[in-house]
């Protein structure tokens, strides 16, 4: 059991929460640097996501550490957890009027996919149902074109990836294998999509032994796995992941 389990278990909300942060600080900032670039932006989620943790003498941690059986190690949950905070947080800050003059910039179609998928919160299948009530030659492959291109225009960056969890998850690439992108600004969006492919606790470590150069040991004490070794084997299962899907669609080392 975890420290701030058992100061949390004795009693001593407090003293649990301390532990806690002590322990999972770095993994609260890289989960919502995911999202955010800005500094105050980063502060302010930090703040929130905080807030959140603390409420009611720690209840979602008290929910978590009293489950017997666990499906998803702490590290996972806490990430997934921050994600949701983090979009609700921004979602909460910009409202519907910034989503809409996002969708403003768009094509006409792809304009009504914006508003049905990401201001409306269908699924693809209404959404699609929908639009072809009023066009009625749209194919559902030519569809599902649109819908990918509307994706990659409104989660590119940070900030996009934000309005990517607004949506259902992004539906299998409508790629020609042979056409390979057409310049840097593609690769960059498909490595950010191929990415995303990846379980939250695998982008973490990632972004905390790859892009942080954090040491491995310090990974593995924040995500509670078992040694450096685990960590460094794990980051290059999901570079090999990450590259696998890059290649499906013609991208490969020295491309991006």
């Amino acid at each position: 059991m975890e420290g701030w389990a058992a100061e949390l278990g004795s009693g001593k909300p407090d003293a649990a929460w301390d532990l806690f942060l002590d322990r999972y600080r770095r993994l609260i900032f890289a989960a919502i640097r995911h999202y955010a670039q800005d500094h105050d932006d980063v502060m302010d989620v930090f703040a929130r996501v905080c807030e959140a943790l603390r409420e009611d003498d720690l209840r979602r941690l008290r929910a978590f550490a009293a489950q017997q059986d666990h499906r998803a190690r702490f590290s996972t949950w806490l990430v997934t957890v921050v994600r949701h905070l983090t979009v609700d947080w921004f979602r909460h800050r910009d409202g519907r009027r910034r989503l809409s003059a996002v969708a403003s910039a768009l094509p006409g179609l792809r304009r009504r996919i914006f508003e049905h998928v990401f201001l409306d919160q269908r699924s693809h299948i209404e959404a699609f149902e929908l639009i072809h009530g009023e066009t009625p030659t749209l194919s559902f492959k030519g569809f599902l074109a649109e819908l990918r291109a509307t994706y990659l225009a409104v989660t590119d960056g940070r900030r996009g990836r934000v309005l990517g969890e607004l949506g259902a998850p992004m539906p299998p690439e409508v790629v020609d294998e042979t056409t390979p992108p057409e310049d840097a600004g593609d690769a960059r969006r498909l490595l950010e999509h191929a990415l995303g492919s990846l379980t939250p606790q695998d982008r973490v470590v990632l972004e905390l032994y790859i892009v942080d150069e954090l040491p491995a040991s310090d990974v593995a004490r924040v995500l509670g796995l078992p040694n450096g070794k685990a960590v460094h084997n794990r980051a290059y299962r999901a570079l090999a992941t990450v590259r696998a899907r890059l290649a499906q669609v013609g991208i490969h080392r020295g491309d991006l």
